[in-house]
This record gives C-alpha cells, sequence and structure tokens, in this order.
C-alpha cells in the first residue's frame, strides 16, 4: 500500500520520504514532486480549508503540465456535499479521460453507490473523501465497492498508525496525510505501523 504525503519545502522531511519509499500528494498551487513518485489533488480540500473557491483553471493548468505522469489524479469535488459534488465530476470526467492514466473519483458526504459505481474500472477508482465522520463510517463500504469492481482504493487525511491499520483492513490501496509533511518525526511511527501490518509497496 502506496502512502503519499503532500509536498513539504523542508529538505529533511522531503530526505525521510524518499528514504521511506513515500509519495508525494501535489496540488494545482503546488506541483514540486522533489523527484519522487506523485498524484495530483485537485485542490478542493485546500480551498475548503482556507475558505476561498476552488481554481478550475489552476486545476486546468495542473493537468496539463503534470497529469500524465501522475499515478492517479482526483476528479474535481465538492467537499462534503455528495449532490453537488457528483455533479461536478460529471463535469470534469470525460475530459481527464483522455489526459491521465488513472482518475479517483472523490466520495463525499451522502453519495451512494448508483452515483459512482457505473463510472468505475480499470482506470477510474475511489477516493474517500468527506468530512472525517462519514469517512471512518462509509470507508468500509466502499472497500468492499472497490473489491467487487477491482478498481483502484485510496483514503485521504490518514495521519495515526490506527488510521492506516483500517486503510488496510478495507484494502486500500494507497492513502495520504499531511502528518509527515509538517513532522518529519512522526514519519518512523507511521512507516513502521504501516510495514508490520505486511503492506508492501506496488510499483
Amino acid at each position: 500500500m502506496n502512502a503519499y504525503a503532500s509536498h513539504t519545502g523542508t529538505r529533511r522531511n522531503l530526505a525521510a520520504m524518499r528514504d521511506a519509499g513515500w509519495r508525494i500528494m501535489v496540488n494545482p498551487a503546488k506541483l514540486h514532486t522533489g523527484g519522487m513518485p506523485f498524484a495530483l489533488d485537485n485542490g478542493a480540500w485546500s480551498a475548503h480549508q482556507q475558505g476561498r473557491p476552488w481554481d478550475p483553471d489552476a486545476f486546468l493548468r495542473a493537468v496539463k503540465i503534470v497529469g500524465a505522469a501522475a499515478d492517479f489524479v482526483v476528479v474535481p469535488d465538492i467537499v462534503g456535499d455528495g449532490r453537488r459534488s457528483h455533479e461536478r465530476t460529471m463535469t470534469w470526467l470525460p475530459f481527464l479521460l483522455g489526459h491521465t492514466r488513472q482518475l479517483l473519483i472523490a466520495v463525499q458526504d451522502g453519495m451512494h453507490d448508483d452515483l459512482v459505481i457505473p463510472y468505475l474500472g480499470a482506470n477510474v477508482g475511489i477516493f474517500v473523501g468527506g468530512t472525517t465522520a462519514w469517512k471512518l463510517a462509509t470507508m468500509g463500504h466502499w472497500g468492499q465497492v472497490a473489491r467487487q469492481i477491482g478498481c483502484y482504493l485510496h483514503i485521504g487525511r490518514v495521519n495515526t498508525v490506527r488510521r492506516i491499520a483500517r486503510c488496510h483492513a478495507v484494502g486500500a490501496h494507497s492513502f495520504d496525510g499531511t502528518s509527515v509533511t509538517r513532522y518529519a518525526v512522526t514519519l518512523p511511527k507511521l512507516e513502521a505501523g504501516r510495514r508490520q501490518l505486511g503492506m508492501r509497496l506496488y510499483a
């Protein structure tokens, strides 16, 4: 199971991540990969946290620059609002299918199977987003969906060993978090937890 952390300008943190085999989750505002394998987020979560509108032009530029090389690209979504998020995702999905190798649909609060399953397959997987309570309550279900379809499964905002264990239990292929980005000292504990669960890195 691959582990991703948002980009950091701190060389010490980047070196620690590289040595441990972690990857970078870049967003449209920060496309620096440090020469490491990476995935491209759409920037909706950062915009939500900062209380500003999401910037579709910045995302489009990012896709054109790095989308084809990314491990996966998260299709634009709206945090915590499943209905509106689905509408935004469907607007972007056809275009992105022709410009990326792996897309992930971000499932948000209130989303149900019939809004997601018809689009899943070898090149379209699931990114479990949403509010924390909804994520924890539904990640097992989305794990079952991913297994049944045979598609990729990623869990967002994972910053503890316990949360990593839950990702492993539901069959996630990868997860991301910010703890390692902010505090390099947390990496050994999180990485030890990941490896003790018998996780292996997927090429």
